[in-house]
């Protein structure tokens, strides 16, 4: 990806624009995946709800959203989801069954070789 399509796409957004600069720079593809998705513009960007994550990930998953996580479905798996947003009731879910929501900057310090996650869009 080109520098000033990155500086063109979210230039209102500092703190998206510097994470997906981070994750560039990962020589892991998962993380250079995620920063290719997180570029896109704000409508194509993904939006997952917790019926789909509770259909596709197992017990004690780490699942990486490249996008924003709602609340829409029901969760019945003890999962760590990260992801750039959360809606307030996807959090609340999450937490109801004894899951894990974390920031994807966070999961990349914490996990720079992205072993065990999933990639769900």
């Amino acid at each position: 990806m080109r520098r000033n399509s990155m500086k063109k796409m979210n230039k209102e957004n500092p703190v998206l624009l510097s994470l997906v600069e981070k994750l560039m720079k990962s020589q892991k593809p998962i993380w250079r995946k995620v920063a290719y998705e997180l570029s896109r513009s704000r409508k194509q960007r993904v939006q997952v709800n917790l019926s789909k994550i509770d259909q596709y990930a197992t017990e004690d998953t780490i699942v990486i959203v490249p996008g924003k996580v709602l609340g829409s479905g029901v969760l019945t798996k003890k999962i760590t989801i990260a992801a750039f947003a959360f809606s307030e009731s996807a959090k609340k879910l999450i937490g109801q069954v004894g899951g894990k929501v974390v920031s994807i900057e966070n999961l990349h310090k914490t996990n720079p070789d992205g072993r065990g996650t999933v990639l769900l869009k």
